[in-house]
């Protein structure tokens, strides 16, 4: 079988959103871009977990910052991480028909 292109970059991508803190963050992010303490304040998280969360996300390319005066802001680096995210909870969130036979 012919390797797919990119299959082993959206597993990680994948595993970078397995956790619901990140996933939070990612939601909050794609209103606009937010402080450490904004983000921490929003999710409940405390600063220190918040800034460990933007740290990993920045390093999967997820997540950028800006400096603004003594403050740092994080937005999303594009919208495709947010589709991804926004999508996996209105998937989650949607009512099935469980009793349904296909």
């Amino acid at each position: 079988m012919d390797k797919i292109a990119g299959l082993d970059e959206a597993a990680e991508l994948f595993k970078v959103l397995g956790s619901p803190s990140r996933l939070a963050l990612v939601w909050l992010l794609n209103r606009e871009p937010l402080t450490v303490g904004a983000l921490a304040t929003s999710s409940g998280l405390s600063q220190p977990l918040v800034s460990q969360h933007l740290r990993t996300l920045r390093q999967a390319g997820l997540v950028t910052s800006e400096r603004d005066g003594k403050e740092i802001r994080y937005a999303l680096a594009d919208q495709h991480v947010a589709h991804v995210v926004l999508d996996a909870i209105a998937h989650v969130t949607e009512p099935t028909d469980q009793g349904s036979e296909q």
